[in-house]
């Protein structure tokens, strides 16, 4: 059946950055059929369910294109704690490790990600992460649209920024290169074509050349989207100059691991030889805006933009909260420039929505045109913060809140609707990722007398 949303502000997220209102958009299985004045839009689809948009703005969903769902289990921990910017550099990206979950407690922290992530207008994410399987499953029923992308390495016994020396493990990479394969045989093309398998390597400062060769022509012969972590913390600059003799990207370049299907993520801690590598490459760098606050650090996406990268966005660690980071993308980087007009919300919203789902090899996505697919978002406007309505983009990047966001669209699918998720148990995920958090970093303290625990920290349930 037919269904139109009319009444509407609809923003389209085109080449004109076009603001419609009082219009309608009309979709039918899964795609946008047409875009137009209200009485037109009705006129012509009479037999269509009518959904009335007054008092709301339809916008294209944000496409997430760098995230780890179950770091939320870190939630209030590792925000706090960020490794040095300057010698000497220790390792990994908290001086806390994270608890260790079993499958079925780290699939429950997962869903609460993806919860957030569908209450702040996400309809497409990247997912980065090992052993993937082990929740694709429940993650696929949450009606997202999906880029999972499970990771290899094979630096022995360390984290990203670690000092230490390079202990080559051929069985871990060889490992990851047979999760990788096995997760596309299960998963690449399900759910309609809703859920797609990429490629992922950890960092510059985790493989070793062979291993990214190998993973490249993994990536080439499954004809999808790989991602790597890239410039992420001055540590993982040091230690790949210490092992490789090179800067990360340089490395990567020498290797031949830089292609206009690769997403980097980060690309903080940059020399300008570096970006301008990577703009030839046509590559596509995901933007964490708000984790590269909370670290301090931030990339400069002028200077990338220039040099022909593909901006896009993502949440990374802890939050899964897009419209924080597509706001804090714009505020630092008129901060970074000392602009207080470049870029424009207009730039920002397509960082976040456009271009992620260009990064993710979705041409058709991340704005609202007749024949693109239904992917969207609406959002209340009749809100204190959003009155007067004269500019609905700036409005909504400069003040709008995730709690805006009022109903989801996926493929034509509601998977959120009038502020009720629609295809996850949502008291229930909150209540067991409550329980399952407390319990695991009780048990982490009480193994582990040595580790101060943080300020504030809660009791166990």
């Amino acid at each position: 059946m037919t269904l139109v949303i009319h009444n509407a502000t609809i923003v389209t997220g085109d080449d004109e950055d076009r603001v419609m209102h009082r219009s309608a958009i009309a979709i039918e299985a899964g795609r946008i059929t047409a875009l137009g004045g209200s009485d037109a839009i009705l006129a012509a689809y009479p037999d269509a369910e009518r959904v009335d948009a007054a008092d709301r703005a339809v916008l294209p969903g944000f496409a997430n294109i760098h995230t780890h769902l179950g770091m939320t289990l870190a939630r209030g921990v590792f925000e706090d704690l960020s490794p040095p910017h300057k010698p000497p550099f220790c390792g990994g990206l908290s001086p806390i490790p994270l608890p260790t979950l079993s499958v079925e407690e780290n699939a429950v922290m997962v869903q609460l990600g993806a919860l957030e992530a569908i209450r702040s207008g996400t309809t497409a994410l990247l997912e980065d992460g090992a052993g993937i399987a082990g929740y694709a499953k429940p993650l696929a029923a949450t009606g997202l649209r999906l880029l999972l992308a499970e990771r290899a390495w094979d630096r022995k016994g360390a984290g990203i920024g670690d000092p230490g020396p390079f202990v080559a493990d051929e069985a871990l990479g060889e490992a990851g290169l047979e999760r990788i394969a096995a997760l596309h045989a299960a998963w690449n093309g399900a759910e309609g074509g809703r859920i797609a398998v990429g490629v992922a390597a950890w960092a510059p400062d985790m493989c070793t050349p062979a291993l990214l060769g190998k993973l490249r022509a993994l990536q080439q012969k499954l004809d999808c989207v790989c991602t790597i972590h890239l410039n992420q913390i001055w540590g993982e600059v040091a230690a790949t100059e210490a092992h490789r003799g090179l800067l990360p990207t340089e490395y990567l370049e020498k290797s031949g691991f830089l292609h206009d299907r690769l997403i980097a993520a980060h690309c903080r801690c940059m020399a300008h030889s570096e970006e301008r590598l990577l703009g030839r490459a046509r590559s596509s760098v995901a933007f964490n805006s708000a984790i590269a606050a909370r670290r301090g650090l931030s990339p400069r996406i002028s200077v990338l933009e220039a040099e022909g990268c593909t901006i896009g966005m993502g949440t990374d660690n802890m939050a899964e909260d897009m419209v924080e980071v597509m706001r804090t993308g714009l505020f630092m980087e008129r901060i970074r420039r000392e602009d207080g007009r470049n870029p424009t919300p207009e730039q920002a919203l397509r960082w976040a929505t456009r271009n992620g789902y260009r990064a993710m090899g979705i041409a058709d996505g991340g704005w609202l045109a007749p024949g693109n697919r239904a992917d969207l978002i609406m959002i209340r406007t009749d809100r204190a913060h959003l009155v007067p309505r004269l500019r609905p983009v700036s409005a909504f990047v400069h003040q709008g809140q995730a709690s805006d966001v009022e109903s989801v669209m996926v493929d034509g699918r509601w998977i959120m609707r009038d502020g009720r998720v629609l295809t996850m148990d949502e008291p229930a995920i909150i209540r067991e990722a409550e329980a399952i958090a407390r319990r695991a970093w009780a048990k982490l303290f009480a193994e582990h007398p040595e580790i101060a625990v943080p300020a504030g920290f809660a009791p166990p349930i």
